[in-house]
This record gives C-alpha cells, structure tokens and sequence, in this order.
C-alpha cells in the first residue's frame, strides 16, 4: 500500500505542478484547441484520407486503424468504469478544472489512447514521417492534464493503452 500512497502523492504534486500558471489566458486557450484536436476528428480523417489519396498500404493500414479502435474503445471503457478513478475536481477540495469532463471518471485517458494509437500504427505502416504525430499526441496528453481533468498517471496510462492495442493489431493479427 504504501508504493500506492506514493504514486498518489507523485501523482498529485506533479497535476498541481502542472496547473500552477494555468490562469494566463493563453496557456488556457492553446490547451483548449490542442485538446479539442484529441476529439476523435483526425482519428477518422486521417485513415479515410490516405484511403483515399491512396500510398502503398493505405487499404490495409485503413482495415488496421479501424480494427485498432474497435480493440481500444471497449478496453478503454471497461477500465475507465471498472476502476472509477475520480477526476482531479472531484478529489482536491480547492482545485477547478478549466473544462468539464464529458465523463465521470479520469483512468485512463481516452483522448492520449486514442492520439498514441492513430501515432504508433500511423508509424508501424509508414515510418518515420508519423513522428509529428508523436508530437500532437504528447501535447493533446499534457493538454489534459493542463486543463485540470486528468492527473499524470491518468495520460500515461493512456498513451500506454494506445500503443499497446497499436502494436497487438499490427503484430499479433
């Protein structure tokens, strides 16, 4: 118990951390649109776009991605509501988050799964030139946590969700 209670205080001191310069309104404003683009919108867009634009796989990198989530979506569901992880508001008596959670509860992230997902397959298929999307989805995951709707753990838990349904797709199907 007591790795537990660390983790949690780990946890929380790094949120807190994170959230200190949170009132500038351009922090708020620029972790607003970088969540907002975690959404789900490029989860669909790109996929149907290289389908249709046509590089060298696409068909099976199309077939792989939608695989990929119908995987993801349900695991990420069944974790979030099985282990009910109470969002930042709801356990710091003075904290605010700067947006509402569609949800109720925070573990694991759904929008950093989804975003290291569509990174990591993106990957496996064409290489080196999904890197920029490592970068969105690394900032789309701190933007959470910026906007005060999840802690640290919460995001990598996430990130390690999406890659791993990323990788048994691609490498066990």
């Amino acid at each position: 118990m007591k790795i537990v209670d660390s983790l949690y205080q780990y946890d929380l001191q790094m949120l807190l951390w994170c959230n200190r310069s949170r009132q500038k309104t351009l922090h708020c404003t620029l972790a607003k649109s970088i969540s907002k683009t975690g959404d789900g919108f490029l989860q669909v867009l790109l996929p149907f776009t290289l389908l249709l634009v046509g590089p060298a796989n696409s068909l099976d990198y199309f077939y792989h991605t939608a695989l990929a989530f119908a995987v993801q979506m349900p695991l990420y569901w069944f974790l979030k509501n099985s282990l009910q992880r109470r969002r930042p508001p709801e356990v710091i008596p003075t904290f605010e988050s700067i947006i509402t959670a569609a949800d109720k509860f925070s573990f694991p992230s759904g929008h950093s799964s989804a975003a290291f997902l569509l990174a990591n397959i993106t990957f496996i298929f064409y290489g080196a030139v999904a890197w920029p999307l490592y970068v969105w989805a690394t900032l789309v995951a701190l933007s959470r946590v910026a906007l005060g709707v999840h802690f640290p753990t919460d995001i990598l838990a996430g990130a390690l969700l999406g890659t791993a349904t990323a990788f048994l797709i691609c490498f066990a199907i």
